[in-house]
Parts: structure tokens; C-alpha cells; sequence
């Protein structure tokens, strides 16, 4: 299959149901941690095609959601600063942090603008050198080369104005902390597609070789979903969980290994503040000594003052995978992609966005 639509048609997807029907014997449970894999999974039906002996979870994979308020009242605060511009993704301007949220900030007259790579972010700082450009970072390993490339850029040109706020989570770490928590039990996770093209699918191994749970790597069409959840009830009815790759036209066992040197060029790995999980150490990304003149953090003193949770948000818990978007009181109610209580319902990754769009079932 080479093309979109082949990843589309119904008669494959037929036939591949058909077989985890006949395949599927007992009970497993399967999370996507991707937050594309979660829309993908909502928007084509695929939780209602699949036996009641799979059940599907969302797991923490989408980076706006699991952007914690301490984390977001820094971006607010820096945004207050005189003379700073800020560059981020437009998924963030809407998120809630505790006391307000970057597009209240602009609207009250912060110089906050949207940018589609972090070059756009380069490209402000060059066209406004008496001006502190500073791009938030925010995603996982897939964005983070892209940000350490324009950070060697910048030293290249002499740029001395561009700072990250670097906000970076890195996935592995962040499953090996839900698993050992032991609040939800898994039998087989489906690993992110766009972080195994950088990562490779090696560092899951852990996952099937310590905890016995099978990974399957997807990409994000809605055939590439079920052929995964085909492979791993195919693991796990033979009692063999590995990992392996359903995405082989974007991942390699090793990955990308240009991209990785770029990351470990730049940045080092730090504690990270997760929502809903708290700190998880070594799952986040700072700038090195190296190249620490480039920090936010460092370069600006930043006061983003008390933390404060939306009252009755539960993004935490369904980030965790311990309750969805129907258990929580504010969904379709005060919160909406209108008038959002948490991140959840913000991001076009969100679980609570999903459930909204694509219904509740």
C-alpha cells in the first residue's frame, strides 16, 4: 500500500476486524499513548469495530495536554516581560493555566505569535534584534531536533536573541513511570508512530522484556491501527509479547540517527513535570551547559506565581488512562473547544477534543 486512501478502504479494514474477531480469545487490555492515534481511533469508529475482548485506553500522548500549569504560568509570565516576543504552536494559546492563558495575555496586549517551525521563531528573532524572541518548546522527541537545529543556527548566524523555554518530555520514561505506578493494568501498548521515526522502536524493548506487554509501533491511518492491534493480539494470544513495527515506511529499529545526534548535540536529559503524573525524572529535555545562553529559563528571571488546577478538570486522570472524557462531570458542559477547562478538551490530540468530535462511545 502506497497510498492514503489505500490506508482507508473499508474491504482491507473488513477483512483485518474480521481477523482479530476470529484471532481475539480473552480479555487484554491495549493503550494508544498517541495523542494522533487517539483522534484516529475516535474519528473512524475503531473502538466500535473491535470485540469486546480488546479494550482500548488513551494514554499521556499528547504533549499540549500533558504540559503541566507550572510549566504553562512560566510561558505566561515571560510573556508579560517587556520586550520579549513569543513564539509558540497554536494549540497552546488556548490552554488554561492558573490564572489565565496565553491568548488572554495577548489579547491584553503580550506580543504572542504563531509560528508552524521553530525557522519561523528564528526568522522573528532576525527581524527584531531589540527585541528577546523566545520559542516555547513544547512536544516530544519528534520536535526536539527541529528545536536544536535552530538553536545551531542561531549560534551559527550570531543570533543572540532567541531563547527556548524548553518544555520537552521524552516518552519512554514517562510508560516505564505508568507502568510501574500499577494503576492500569496493559497487556499491550501501541508505541507513537512520529516519536519512533526519531527514537527507533529499541528503546521499547524494556517494555516487553521487563513488564511482559507487548508493543506494536503504528502510524496513523486507520488500517495502520488495526493491523497493530492485530499484531498484538496475535503476541498475546500466543503468550509472546515483543516489539514490532507496523509503521516500517516511516520507523527503523534504530531510528534517525541524524535527529538523535542533533538532540544529544543540544540538550541533555532533566526531570519533567507531567500533568496528571507529576515529576518524572530523566523524561524531559534542558539545553546543556553548552548551549545554555539559549535558555529562557536562565536568561529571564520568572515569576509565574502560585500553581493553581481547574476545579473539577480531570485531565490528569485520563491522561493516566484511569478514566475518560464520559467520567468527567464539565465534558459537553462548561467545558468545550469554546470555553475550555483543561488541556484535554484544548488540543486537536486531546482525548476530551476527541470524545467531543467524534462521539462518546
Amino acid at each position: 500500500m502506497k497510498f492514503v486512501d489505500e490506508f482507508r478502504d473499508v474491504e482491507l479494514a473488513r477483512a483485518v476486524v474480521s481477523r482479530i474477531h476470529r484471532k481475539s480469545s480473552r480479555h487484554i487490555r491495549l493503550m494508544e499513548f498517541c495523542g494522533g492515534h487517539t483522534v484516529t481511533i475516535m474519528k473512524h469508529g475503531i473502538r466500535q469495530l473491535l470485540p469486546p475482548t480488546v479494550e482500548m485506553l488513551s494514554g499521556p500522548g499528547c504533549p499540549v495536554c500533558v504540559t503541566a500549569n507550572q510549566d504553562l504560568d512560566r510561558a505566561i509570565a515571560l510573556a508579560r516581560e517587556p520586550g520579549v516576543i513569543i513564539a509558540t504552536f497554536g494549540d497552546m494559546l488556548k490552554v488554561p493555566g492558573s490564572h489565565s492563558s496565553l491568548q488572554r495575555v495577548r489579547a491584553d496586549g503580550a506580543d504572542i505569535r504563531i509560528v508552524y517551525s521553530t525557522l519561523d521563531a528564528l526568522h522573528i528573532a532576525r527581524q527584531n534584534r531589540d527585541k528577546s524572541v523566545v520559542f516555547i518548546g513544547i512536544g516530544f522527541e519528534t520536535t526536539a531536533p527541529t528545536i536544536a537545529a535552530s538553536i545551531l543556527e542561531a549560534e551559527e548566524e550570531g543570533i543572540t536573541n532567541y531563547h527556548v523555554l524548553s518544555l520537552h518530555k521524552l516518552c519512554p520514561p514517562v510508560i516505564k513511570a505508568l507502568l510501574d505506578s500499577g494503576e492500569v493494568r496493559l497487556d499491550g501498548l501501541i508505541c507513537p508512530g512520529h516519536v519512533s521515526a526519531i527514537i527507533g522502536s529499541r528503546p521499547w524493548e524494556f517494555v516487553a522484556r521487563d513488564y511482559g506487554i507487548g508493543c506494536v509501533v503504528s502510524g496513523f491511518e486507520p488500517l495502520d491501527v488495526l493491523q497493530s492491534v492485530e499484531m498484538l493480539v496475535d503476541q498475546l494470544e500466543r503468550g509472546e509479547p515483543r516489539v514490532e513495527i507496523a509503521y516500517r515506511r516511516g520507523v527503523r529499529p534504530e531510528g534517525n540517527l541524524r535527529a538523535q545526534e542533533l538532540m544529544n548535540a543540544i540538550f541533555e536529559p532533566s526531570a519533567a513535570n507531567w500533568r496528571g503524573m507529576g515529576v518524572v525524572p530523566g523524561s524531559g529535555l534542558k539545553l546543556n551547559k553548552r548551549y545554555q545562553r539559549f535558555d529562557a529559563q536562565l536568561a529571564f528571571e520568572i515569576d509565574p506565581g502560585p500553581t493553581v488546577e481547574p476545579k473539577g478538570c480531570i485531565c490528569g486522570d485520563i491522561l493516566r488512562g484511569v478514566k475518560t472524557p464520559l467520567d468527567c462531570k464539565l465534558f459537553r458542559g462548561a467545558c468545550t473547544p469554546e470555553h475550555p477547562v483543561g488541556p484535554c478538551m484544548v488540543s486537536s490530540e486531546g482525548s476530551c477534543a476527541g470524545y467531543y468530535h467524534y462521539g462518546t462511545v
